[in-house]
């Protein structure tokens, strides 16, 4: 039944849009250019986090799209306020995840005078958005918001910008509501599930990576049932860990940064690589070397919802234009052939990764990340674990178990400052669940403003805060190209406990062995937002290595 029109503001009809899609929470910081978008929110009843600063809730908004699957929703002033959004906006592009960023616009009639906080959107966010448009007419509202949701969700998921002119938001029109919309599946064609099903009975050392966005629980548990009945070994990619549980028999383990040498040789000696949802872009790849360029040795199975990511980077054998979801489903039908030509692989690359993943190994100094480590895996398996950039996440990679679908928030782009605004998203999105972010000394203070959001919103989540009082990983890249010289890297800190305490929230110290324990377990139980600030030895850089080992090796070198 077609919705009657009614006659409504601009402002109006715009969130009527977004609640009849069921977005109905959005980040964003307040401003003047939509102040009409602020009070039709308020008599809707509409769920806004006010947030401290763009960048932070464009974060926000792009975990809540990681973590839902539907599109994140942040509005944000013109100018200086869309700028700051861009880091957030440039995450859900390099992540595959669906955002709508709004943006106030100065009105139409001032437009090309660089009138006060002027942007020419287009040109500003062209490069990362999937699409930007400026709604000029009141009447189509409904028409572009619904557009800008299937941009957003279909093929491969991606930011779409909308700039809201002040005047258009205020005028009047009478239109009907926009109807609900949903991202369309892509199903593989039954040759490509025959074609598949003919690679996989002649192989004999296959492996399936998988990756990228448009997955869902539904989807991720027919993987694993898949993998199961055909005893195939099955690695994420890059800060998808996700999407596999780590417990599962033929989980083999995380082929991100830093990979197990035995994942990352079993990759390199597969005859069959089969790749799913994921581009393999630089990280997983190795550098580009896990797969040649443009022509893999390996055969490959590329699966990706998006047909413009097949054959992009690497030509594939077989190239399949499918959703995760659809995939996923119609793996269902395939039957394992009478005998495994790869017998006992799967059972090897999991003892292979749960060797890799079981205990980290003493560093420097006193407190020690295996002790972080062993905490969070306490944590029920319906937690949510956020992380920000750094050298302090190849600990969590390495050695956090993820078990269950939507319990990760980490940004594939490398962005500094991710983690304290993902886990604020992820307690607003399960408010019954426990988040947990992990965070380096700089990673805390490019959005750790965001601590005060969490305090007003009674929001929760725990902060560890890895404290090497240095910008660690580009200090680990200065020892191997300038040994010995470090400059512009070293960190001068405030007492984050203090610091947290200060905002409303609880503050934790933790500087000796034996201390997180019990610190972790009462950040946890005291029910407010709660950082436990842990200091470590800075020459601990990761579990592999040192920054005298590393500066010892470049020196030789030369």
């Amino acid at each position: 039944m077609t919705p009657s029109p009614r006659r409504r503001t601009g402002a109006e009809i715009l969130v009527d849009a977004l609640i009849a899609n069921r977005l109905t929470t959005g980040f964003g910081v307040p401003g003047e250019s939509y102040l009409a978008v602020l009070d039709a929110m308020r008599d809707r009843d509409f769920d806004f986090v006010v947030c401290r600063q763009e960048g932070g809730a464009a974060m926000m908004a792009d975990a809540w799209g990681k973590l839902s699957g539907a599109p994140g929703l942040c509005f944000v002033t013109r100018g200086p306020g869309a700028a700051n959004a861009m880091s957030g906006v440039h995450v859900a592009s390099q992540d595959s995840t669906p955002l709508l960023l709004f943006v106030g616009q100065v009105e139409r009639g001032f437009r090309e005078r660089e009138a006060f906080q002027e942007l020419d959107y287009r040109a500003v966010f062209g490069s990362v958005a999937k699409w930007v448009v400026e709604i000029d007419e009141t009447a189509r509202i409904p028409e572009l918001v619904t557009r800008a949701i299937r941009v957003a969700t279909q093929g491969r998921p991606g930011p779409v910008v909308i700039a809201l002119p002040e005047d258009m938001l205020a005028e009047a029109a009478e239109v009907a509501d926009a109807r609900p919309v949903a991202p369309a599946e892509t199903w593989p064609g039954l040759t490509d599930m025959a074609q598949l099903q003919k690679l996989l009975w002649a192989a004999k050392r296959p492996i399936a990576l998988v990756g990228g966005g448009r997955w869902s629980e539904k989807a991720t548990q027919n993987l694993a049932r898949f993998a199961e009945r055909f005893r195939l070994p099955v690695a994420t990619t890059f800060r998808r860990q996700m999407l596999f549980p780590a417990d599962h028999p033929c989980a083999a383990g995380d082929f991100g940064i830093g990979p197990n040498p035995a994942l990352a040789a079993r990759v390199r000696d597969a005859d069959l690589v089969l790749l799913i949802g994921a581009r393999l872009g630089e990280m997983p790849s190795q550098g580009y070397t896990a797969l040649a360029v443009p022509t893999p040795r390996q055969t490959l199975v590329h699966v990706h919802a998006d047909a413009e990511e097949l054959g992009r980077v690497y030509q594939p054998t077989l190239a399949i234009n499918a959703t995760p979801n659809a995939f996923a489903s119609a793996l269902e039908g395939l039957q394992p052939p009478n005998a495994l030509g790869w017998e006992g692989e799967a059972e090897a690359a999991h003892a292979d990764y749960l060797a890799w993943s079981e205990a980290a190994p003493e560093h420097p100094g006193a407190v020690q990340m295996g002790e972080v480590m062993a905490a969070l895996r306490t944590l029920p398996p319906d937690a949510v674990v956020a992380n920000g950039a750094g050298n302090y996440c190849g600990w969590l990679h390495r050695f956090h178990r993820f078990t269950r679908y939507g319990t990760q928030a980490a940004p594939t782009s490398g962005s500094m400052g991710y983690g304290l605004p993902a886990a604020i998203a992820a307690k607003r999105l399960h408010p019954e669940r426990e988040a947990v972010a992990l965070a380096g000394d700089g990673c805390f203070l490019m959005t750790g403003q965001e601590l005060a959001t969490a305090v007003q919103h009674d929001l929760p989540v725990v902060v560890i805060l890895i404290d090497n009082g240095q910008y660690g990983t580009i200090r680990m890249h200065q020892e191997r190209e300038f040994p010995g010289a470090p400059f512009g890297t070293a960190l001068r800190n405030p007492d984050f406990a203090a610091l947290a305490r200060a905002y409303g929230a609880e503050g934790f110290t933790v500087a000796e062995r034996g201390a997180f324990a019990p610190a972790f377990a009462a950040a946890r139980a005291c029910g407010r937002p709660a950082l436990i600030h842990v200091t470590i030895d800075a020459d601990a850089i990761s579990p592999a290595t040192t920054l005298t080992a590393i500066r010892k090796q470049a020196l030789a070198r030369r």
